[in-house]
């Protein structure tokens, strides 16, 4: 009688967890689990388990163009010899200033990265190894149309060595290195935005092509190589903009925000350290409790973008970071350990009084001039702070606003002597180009050596055939240009002009290390969660499936590795909800259908207005402290949608 009863009572827990499962499963019978992406990382991977230098010889070589799907003009040899050796190559130029050599890394396995050929050309390309020479013959692909062509090109090429001068774009365009005859020898087929320099390690740090926030804020940083590979994608909270710095330590100061309130609060006046191992963000500095929001207003400032940081620096020598706040008109310096004010450069009209005493008193030269807007803020390694003067203006007084046809962009070298607290202008250049070297937005400066250096000015914009004051995205159809000068001792030995808006310019030797290096990218950081705007228990009942009217909204679903992404057109006001269901738990977020008017956008906005008076708005979940399958609901001015499709958020 007992095994009987405990027969029956095993059968009824059977039946009780068979029938749990029903009903789990029930809630997703009509709807499909979102795909997921594959991402940089893992598409790469992939990529590699093709590579095989097994059966290849010096002789023979295994010639891979373009070997991750987004620098054209690279190739990777691979081959494999008895003695262990490394391999010279060496790229034939158009003449001896054009020419590139580079390394491969020692060894018996080669792995031999190819740089700077030529497109739509049969590239020649020798191999030296352990006293063989073999010479191979690349055919690339022509340019992408995307690719601007200079211009003009001046060049003093005794003057001059082969390093390449890369450009990421503002507007149109990809991000592209050319060569002294300004020849294009590397670019990107990817979109990725803001500054372009190379690590200690010799690979590329760059923005991310994933949005975060609008409009131009990125997840985060690459780590790449010049092949087109990612070695680690850091990602955190805030994002990235504009521009970041390589401590000693390997860790990276980086232009973040604070958006733990980002309907209400504000942008552009965050710093954050992050460790180069894990991502973990290890130090902050938020700017609103180290500066007056409201003081020392700009043209541009805003009460949500009022410090608009656009460049970081550190300083080894005083311990101190610099900032540049284009819409204070002020290069700041703050302690790195405390987060105090050290000074401020800059024009002190509207200031407070009790932040005077961190004010410059100009001595020297009688033809001194503040900067204004400024970008690019640095310390030289004679102490002294070089910057790129925009020139917007030239005061903070409305009525005696310089219009731009007065105006000029400038880099600009000041001393100063923090103990006395005077500053003396050094060197310029820039002034005497007037108005055609005018950019009222982005633009760069860089220190190649002493009395060596470029001068960028990017966002040259012209309206109806007058220079503007604007930045490209605020005019229909204005014409765009970008000038880039290389001085030296005080002689222009270089210069550059394209058809476009360029973010920024650096000179680089694109074989300076060997990075390449097999195996897995690393995924670093963390987004942080998504805060929910409600949260409940029920079920989201009387929910309508996809009709006219919804399609009408062209809402699109994208299942990253770490968050789900929204995409949507709504009409601006709009009342819209994203609604996530589980097991009868709901979590809603709130969908903003808004613009707000920027008046600085350095790269192309990605929330776009349509013709229709609606905008194109972009929602993004992210995964952390979310877990299992969600059905995912969208309500839209009270009416809800089954969207049809479940997400799963383990990942």
């Amino acid at each position: 009688m007992k095994k009987i009863n405990l027969l029956s009572f095993l059968l009824s827990i059977l039946f009780l967890i068979v029938l749990s499962l029903f009903i789990d499963n029930e809630e997703y019978t009509n709807e499909k689990e979102l795909e997921l992406t594959e991402g940089r990382l893992e598409s790469q991977a992939n990529i590699e388990e093709e590579f095989e230098t097994e059966g290849y010889t010096l002789d023979n070589p295994n010639v891979i163009l373009n070997p991750y799907g987004n620098s054209p003009l690279t190739a990777i040899v691979l081959f494999e010899t008895e003695e262990e050796g490394i391999t010279q190559v060496t790229v034939e130029g158009k003449d001896a200033f054009t020419e590139i050599i580079g390394y491969g890394e020692k060894g018996k396995k080669h792995y031999v990265p190819v740089y700077g050929l030529y497109a739509d050309k049969e590239n020649k390309v020798k191999l030296k190894f352990n006293g063989k020479e073999k010479e191979i013959k690349i055919k690339t692909e022509p340019l992408s149309e995307e690719v601007v062509l200079p211009l003009n090109v001046k060049n003093n090429k005794e003057k001059l060595v082969s390093d390449f001068y890369f450009f990421t774009p503002a507007n149109k365009g990809l991000p592209t290195a050319y060569d002294v005859n300004g020849d294009v020898r590397w670019y990107l087929t990817d979109y990725l935005t803001w500054d372009i320099s190379t690590l200690e390690n010799g690979r590329l740090l760059l923005g991310s092509d994933r949005e975060l926030h609008p409009p131009y804020y990125n997840t985060g940083l690459y780590e790449i190589d010049f092949l087109g590979k990612v070695y680690n994608e850091y990602v955190l909270p805030g994002g990235y903009h504009h521009d970041f710095y390589e401590l000693e330590n390997g860790n990276l100061l980086i232009a973040s925000n604070d958006f733990s309130n980002y309907e209400e609060g504000t942008v552009e006046d965050y710093i954050v350290e992050i460790d180069r191992d894990t991502g973990d963000v290890v130090k902050e500095w938020d700017l609103k409790e180290v500066l007056p929001i409201e003081d020392g207003k700009s043209e541009n400032w805003t009460n949500y973008d009022w410090f608009h940081n656009n460049s970081v620096w550190y300083d080894e020598e005083e311990n101190s970071i610099i900032l540049s706040g284009r819409h204070q008109d002020a290069v700041v310096s703050i302690d790195y350990d405390t987060g105090e004010l050290n000074w401020i450069l800059g024009d002190s009209t509207g200031w407070s009084e009790e932040y005077q005493k961190y004010f410059f008193t100009p001595v020297g030269d009688e033809e001194f001039e503040w900067q204004w807007s400024q970008h690019s803020a640095k310390i030289t390694p004679e102490g002294n702070v070089f910057l790129l003067d925009n020139g917007n203006n030239k005061s903070k007084i409305k009525e005696e606003y310089v219009p731009a046809e007065e105006s000029y962009t400038r880099g600009v070298i000041y001393d100063i002597d923090t103990d006395n607290m005077t500053i003396e202008q050094k060197w310029q250049y820039g002034k005497e180009r007037g108005s055609e070297f005018y950019s009222p937005y982005i633009s760069d400066v860089d220190y190649l050596d002493k009395n060596h250096y470029i001068v960028h000015s990017g966002g040259i914009v012209y309206v109806n055939g007058e220079i503007s004051n604007n930045p490209a995205g605020f005019d229909k159809n204005p014409d765009l240009y970008s000038t880039t000068v290389e001085l030296l001792d005080d002689e222009v030995v270089f210069e550059l002009t394209l058809p476009t808006n360029m973010y920024r310019s650096e000179k680089m030797d694109i074989y300076k290390k060997y990075t390449f290096e097999l195996g897995d990218g690393g995924y670093l950081g963390s987004l942080g969660e998504t805060k929910v705007s409600r949260e409940y228990k029920g079920h989201p009942d009387n929910s309508l499936l996809e009709d006219e009217e919804y399609s009408n909204y062209n809402i699109e679903l994208t299942n990253e590795k770490d968050r789900l992404v929204v995409n949507g057109h709504y009409k601006k006001g709009s009342d819209i909800e994203l609604i996530l269901y589980k097991e009868g738990n709901i979590k809603e977020y709130d969908i903003r259908v808004s613009e707000k008017p920027y008046t600085a956008l350095c790269v192309v906005m990605f929330v776009q207005e349509k013709t229709d008076n609606t905008l194109e708005v972009t929602k993004h979940i992210n995964k952390e402290g979310l877990s299992g399958k969600h059905s995912i609901y969208i309500r839209i001015d009270g009416k809800l949608y089954n969207t049809s499709y479940i997400v799963d958020f383990n990942w």
